[in-house]
């Protein structure tokens, strides 16, 4: 299993790490696009960073992470399920140029205007419910910082994370520190000084990852090579893969909203409706009889659930 995430718990309960190596994932993900290399680097790290997050959802749904930016890079996102299967895209502003040596902050934020947002999307959603969506000002100098300061600030959970990525691999490492009352992590907690000495180690020793180490190493060797002398609890890994969820009926969705009378205003102009789906690029194409059907059976609908209430 090239690309896979695994947890670990230290032997007190008081942490929990997560490392995860994505490869060939990732390389889909590129094939797809041809961005500058400031660019795939920080995709890389986010594309990282959403797995390490959707590991840990509670509910059968996605993780929406998405860097809005005011500068070159007007936004990021990377959508991930719960069972790990990712997509991910970038919108680049035009007439900006994008800089071999860009920092994540002149790239996203150059005039304060950025925001890191995250949104938790549960598949079955009752009537009216709307996804979680929690933003935070784009603060730090990387995607681990700014992920860090959205933890802290959305779930006071105090959080570390690492992340790297290249062409080949884009990979990461979460450290979390539990709730000692309140969980399920223990019906015996810790002293707090033993936790806190617990976490105090668990961070220092990872302050020694380097980014090679990251990008080469499996979770369990990288684990081992940090935590040598520790008694970790191992859980079984959990595989990563890419997938899209894109199709022509969510598309046919799109144009509904959009409305006959805009939709006719391009079909007079272009001949037919084409729309790109901006992750995977697959191309759907409507022409005038698509687009009448598909009006003509929404109105069809409309008038049935009328008579249903009547």
């Amino acid at each position: 299993m090239s690309d896979q995430l695994k947890k670990y718990l230290f032997e007190d309960q008081t942490v929990r790490a997560e490392v995860v190596s994505i490869r060939d994932t990732w390389r889909e993900i590129q094939a797809r696009h041809d961005y500058p290399p400031a660019i795939q680097k920080l995709l890389g790290e986010l594309v990282a960073a959403s797995a390490l997050l959707a590991a840990n959802i509670k509910f059968n749904g996605t993780v929406v992470l998405q860097l809005q930016g005011d500068g070159p890079i007007g936004l990021v996102v990377v959508e991930c399920h719960a069972d790990l299967g990712m997509r991910a895209t970038v919108k680049l502003r035009e007439g900006h140029a994008v800089p071999d040596d860009g920092t994540f902050q002149s790239l996203l934020n150059p005039h304060g205007g950025g925001r890191f947002s995250v949104v938790l999307d549960p598949q079955d959603r009752l009537p009216g419910q709307q996804p979680y969506q929690g933003i935070v000002a784009l603060q730090g100098e990387s995607v681990a910082q700014a992920l860090e300061h959205y933890m802290l600030a959305s779930e006071q959970l105090q959080t570390r994370i690492w992340l790297a990525a290249d062409t080949g691999c884009a990979a990461g490492v979460l450290l979390q520190q539990l709730p000692r009352q309140g969980g399920k992590t223990t019906t015996d907690p810790a002293p707090a000084s033993v936790a806190e000495d617990t976490w105090e180690r668990a961070q220092i020793l990872a302050e020694t990852i380097k980014s090679e180490e990251l990008l080469t190493l499996t979770p369990d060797a990288l684990i081992r090579r940090l935590y040598w002398q520790e008694t970790l609890r191992t859980f079984e890994p959990a595989g990563v893969s890419y997938r899209c969820t894109c199709s022509r009926e969510k598309v046919a969705d799109v144009l509904l909203r959009l409305g006959k009378e805009e939709i006719d205003d391009i079909l007079a102009e272009q001949g037919r409706v084409q729309i790109n789906c901006d992750y995977c690029v697959k191309s759907f194409e409507f022409d005038p009889v698509d687009c009448a059907e598909l009006f003509a059976n929404a109105s069809a609908k409309v008038r049935h659930q009328s008579e249903a209430r009547h």
